[in-house]
């Protein structure tokens, strides 16, 4: 079943984070993702605001979790860490 990338961010240092995005991308649609919403308008209703959300739809679960422990997607990550205050979480969609 596909299962969508779901990423709640508050960007603490932009050029860093700037680094992340350009390698993100590409290690994501290596792995069949591809962005649904990314930093668009949003209403929050309950919990922690972040002020962008980032949803990427992958064909599983497994294809999700696996482009996370990528090496190229790590490589990504480190430039978030630091830069970034976020969760990431990976849900199982019905369709």
């Amino acid at each position: 079943m596909p299962a969508l990338w779901i990423a709640h961010v508050t960007v603490t240092d932009e050029d860093a984070y700037k680094k992340y995005a350009e390698l993100a991308g590409p290690a994501i649609a290596a792995h069949g993702g591809h962005f649904v919403a990314r930093g668009g308008r949003f209403v929050q209703l309950e919990g922690k605001e972040r002020p962008r959300n980032v949803v990427a739809k992958f064909d599983s679960v497994e294809a999700a979790e696996a482009c996370y422990h990528s090496a190229a997607y790590q490589e990504a990550l480190s430039h978030a860490r630091g830069a970034s205050e976020r969760e990431l979480l990976i849900v199982e969609t019905s369709e």
